[in-house]
């Protein structure tokens, strides 16, 4: 089953309210499941007509070809938002490179003898590690590019048991998401989540998330996965807060274009996370 004959409008309401709070955000929101408000395409234009609706009303609804261009800025954005995460943020997770990092310090003063030279060794590595993160993931990005994200329709919109949806924030895109149908273990596959840095903290991604689960639910999956190689805590938080459970993760993982050569081995880490979330048992 996927949402067709007869057409459906698949909307999920979002109202931001200060008070409340998310694990991993700074505001939580009023959630108004999709599945109360399915109409038929005639009539969901008027869905709210009449009703008091607030300016900061988010509305969840399926892509459409002309949402293309800010589909891609969003993406976009959030991938690059990695470069600096994985090369600062992630060392801090990763104790035998700190230690590598010491000794190589140590040893730039026990061959050099210069204070300055020791000084800098820091920064010297931290500017390599920024290259290296740079380099891969702009790899990543341009395959993501010029596949999925290059035609979403084909990827997501026309394959029975996938969807793409984005959440419209006073007529703009502002939160993108997309769930992928993996036949093989009767799971829907969670992607492409993010939302506008702008628009932060209202609850919108977890909307998004909640919205992919609602999915799975009516079309009968069992499960929904993830992965992610996401650096920040809020992230992992937000996954949890949906019922998402890790079951594994990788210190291998390899992403479009690493070449695993030393010198990359050494500046570029990153740590693969499989979620789960279980529906129901086969």
């Amino acid at each position: 089953m996927h949402c067709s004959s007869p057409k459906m409008v698949c909307e999920t309401k979002i109202v931001a309210d200060e008070h409340d709070t998310i694990p991993g955000t700074k505001k939580d929101s009023i959630i108004v499941s999709s599945s109360q408000m399915w109409t038929s395409s005639s009539s969901s234009p008027n869905t709210l007509e009449g009703k008091d609706v607030r300016k900061d009303t988010v509305f969840i609804r399926e892509f459409e070809r002309s949402d293309h261009v800010e589909v891609r800025r969003i993406f976009y954005e959030g991938i690059m938002e990695r470069i600096p995460n994985t090369a600062f943020r992630g060392l801090k997770h990763q104790t035998q490179t700190q230690i590598l990092y010491a000794f190589l310090t140590l040893m730039c003063f026990v061959v050099t003898k210069s204070f300055t030279l020791t000084c800098c060794t820091p920064f010297i590595l931290m500017g390599a590690r920024y290259y290296f993160s740079r380099k891969v993931i702009l790899s990543y990005l341009d395959c993501a590019l010029q596949t999925d994200m290059a035609d979403i329709e084909e990827y997501y919109m026309k394959p029975t048991g996938s969807c793409f949806w984005v959440a419209v924030l006073d007529g703009r895109v502002v939160g993108i998401v997309a769930a992928q149908g993996k036949e093989d273990d009767n799971a829907v596959e969670l992607r492409r989540m993010s939302v506008d840095s702008r628009f932060r903290g209202k609850g919108i991604a977890k909307a998004l998330g909640r919205r992919v689960l609602e999915f799975a639910v009516l079309n009968n999956y069992s499960a929904v996965v993830l992965g992610t190689t996401a650096v920040k805590p809020a992230a992992h938080k937000l996954y949890e807060s949906l019922g998402f459970r890790r079951v594994g993760g990788s210190e291998e993982y390899t992403l479009p274009g690493m070449s695993h050569s030393p010198l990359e081995r050494m500046f570029f880490q990153i740590r693969h996370h499989r979620y789960r979330l279980q529906l129901r048992e086969e």
